[in-house]
């Protein structure tokens, strides 16, 4: 009697109290970035260093200019060509207009000297808009950090050869930190979003509460678990990939 009486007690605290799920989980930034420049040049300078503290529209590294220089100088030949070409063409319009109304020219050719005029004055027009395009790229030679964080990554060295879409830097955010713990198959029914859970972080001493923000439905075939994401705010200096723990109270 007295043995039945102790596990009906056992059970009544397990069913009151409930049990701590722990989980072993990792510290992420949710804004991480690949720095890459979008032209193709020789890097210049590079100003900063895998672990360097970046702060938002801080140069990260400039590109050579020699290759938009070049392209900029032909693009005012071509704008000095066509405004002299037109201005001639203008002068000999204007002169063909007097001539017609004395009666010296005909018609057509003064109609032939209007439509070259305008064709001429477009293509000044074109010029002037491809060279500030050209002075547009200037501002691409410079990459600038997008956001404060940290540079975790760095593939790039003075010299080298910056290409558009291969990373140069990788960029963390450490103002937007979650961590990410794995659950198993098993145990998935007994969380939810938004539920409020522990946080620990075993070599700071630190503990702090977070909040479910995600559930990944996309199973590990091999383990069959699944991707939790915990929301929390560091009061002390927390860093991407540092070692944590979750814990869950299931009621």
């Amino acid at each position: 009697m007295m043995k039945k009486s102790l596990i009906a007690l056992f059970v009544l605290v397990n069913i009151s109290f409930g049990q701590t799920l722990e989980l072993s989980s990792t510290v992420i930034s949710d804004n991480e970035k690949f720095i890459t420049s979008r032209f193709m040049g020789f890097i210049k300078s590079v100003h900063v260093s895998e672990g360097s503290m970046v702060k938002k529209g801080q140069i990260l590294y400039a590109i050579d200019s020699t290759e938009i220089d070049n392209k900029k100088q032909q693009a005012l030949l071509s704008v000095q060509m066509y405004e002299n070409q037109y201005q001639t063409m203008k002068r000999n319009y204007e002169r063909y207009k007097r001539l017609f109304e004395k009666g010296l020219v005909s018609k057509f050719d003064v109609e032939q000297l209007e439509l070259g005029t305008k064709n001429l004055e477009d293509m000044v027009t074109i010029s002037k808009s491809q060279v500030k395009e050209v002075e547009n790229q200037y501002k691409y030679l410079t990459i600038k950090a997008p956001n404060d964080g940290v540079i975790i990554k760095k593939n790039i060295k003075a010299g080298e050869m910056a290409i558009p879409g291969m990373p140069a830097l990788v960029l963390t955010d450490l103002s937007s930190l979650k961590i990410t713990a794995e659950i198993s198959e098993s145990d998935l029914y007994k969380v939810k979003l938004k539920d409020e859970v522990k946080v620990s972080i075993p070599s700071l001493n630190y503990e702090t509460q977070g909040r479910i923000e995600s559930i990944i439905p996309s199973s590990n075939p091999m383990t069959h678990k699944f991707m939790i994401k915990v929301s929390f705010t560091p009061n002390v200096k927390v860093y991407p990939g540092m070692y944590a723990k979750v814990f869950i109270e299931v009621k």
